[in-house]
């Protein structure tokens, strides 16, 4: 019923939301290869009561991977994305013909995008009918755990609940205009994001640390009908998670299951590699955005609606 998104191994507190032709979508916790359901409503509610009291729950009976269907892990109380790999502003900015902003190497970016347009590994990404310029990009997310305000940087990775795979979908003429407007955007973000296909916890990730609050060394790659275009890793990101919590939680309430992208790591969408000019995505494209130890997020781009 499903694509197989891991390698051999699986580690501990790797969380899912699925389904099978019998039951409705179900959060779960993953192990081995095997999906072990949870005895609550959503992912909500399982942020909500912490990781290893959630995983204690878990249903002594489970299903295989091949026996299920993976969603979108959650739906977000609140959907922030951020801007913080220096290689991808540098090149989306060289390419409109400007340097850097100043101000970018402040404190984080981040913009509010739509919590309501949530699509999850398989699903189809209908192509918005008022654009020519459909993109992907590669981002990886994290999903707060405790809420809190005034996070200091330090302390930002005991708000993580964990992190997943993010697809910002964009329409980049849409964008292109209402940014030139002095706002946005909005209409070239808002049609859609993919998440998914689970949640992996930082204590599954701890080997990989570099050291900085809430950032591993994890390989990001993306392939467009099966041929890689993209890759990067996370430890290159300029802005850590740490200081872009900091930053969204400054006189701030963060909440439990609140969801903030990291933004596009360098190469990891068409506008920086084609400068800006496409070719775009087309209707029927696969999209595969993997990243180590959390799997592949797999879209398809469907017809205009």
């Amino acid at each position: 019923m499903t694509d197989h998104f891991f390698t051999d191994y699986l580690y501990p507190m790797i969380f899912a939301t699925f389904s099978t032709l019998h039951t409705k979508p179900t959060p779960a916790l993953v192990s081995n290869g095997r999906v072990y359901p949870l005895p609550f409503a959503d992912m909500r509610t399982v942020i909500e009561s912490g990781a290893q009291e959630s995983a204690s729950l878990a249903s002594k009976a489970s299903f295989g991977m091949d026996e299920v269907k993976f969603h979108a892990p959650l739906h977000p109380t609140t959907l922030r994305d951020a801007y913080a790999f220096e290689q991808h502003v540098k090149t989306a900015n060289q390419n409109r013909g400007r340097d850097v902003p100043e101000e970018w190497y402040k404190f984080p970016i981040f913009y509010y995008t739509n919590p309501n347009s949530i699509f999850g590994p398989g699903d189809e990404i209908h192509y918005p009918h008022y654009t020519q310029a459909l993109d992907f990009e590669l981002e990886i997310a994290v999903i707060i755990g405790k809420g809190g305000r005034d996070i200091k940087p330090e302390n930002a990775p005991q708000h993580i609940f964990g992190y997943t795979i993010f697809n910002d979908w964009s329409a980049r003429d849409i964008q292109r205009e209402e940014m030139k407007a002095g706002l946005g955007p909005a209409k070239g973000k808002d049609f859609a994001s993919s998440l998914g296909p689970v949640i992996v916890t930082g204590e599954a990730l701890a080997d990989r640390s570099v050291n900085r609050p809430g950032v591993y060394d994890l390989t990001m790659t993306a392939k467009v009908n099966g041929v890689e275009i993209s890759r990067g890793n996370l430890k290159d990101i300029f802005w850590s998670f740490g200081e872009i919590i900091a930053r969204a939680s400054d006189t701030c309430d963060l909440l439990a299951g609140d969801v903030i992208g990291s933004g596009t790591v360098g190469t990891g969408c068409l506008l920086e590699l084609t400068k800006t000019q496409g070719p775009w995505l087309n209707e029927g494209d696969v999209v595969e955005l993997e990243i180590e130890r959390i799997g592949i997020l797999k879209n398809i781009i469907g017809g205009k609606k």
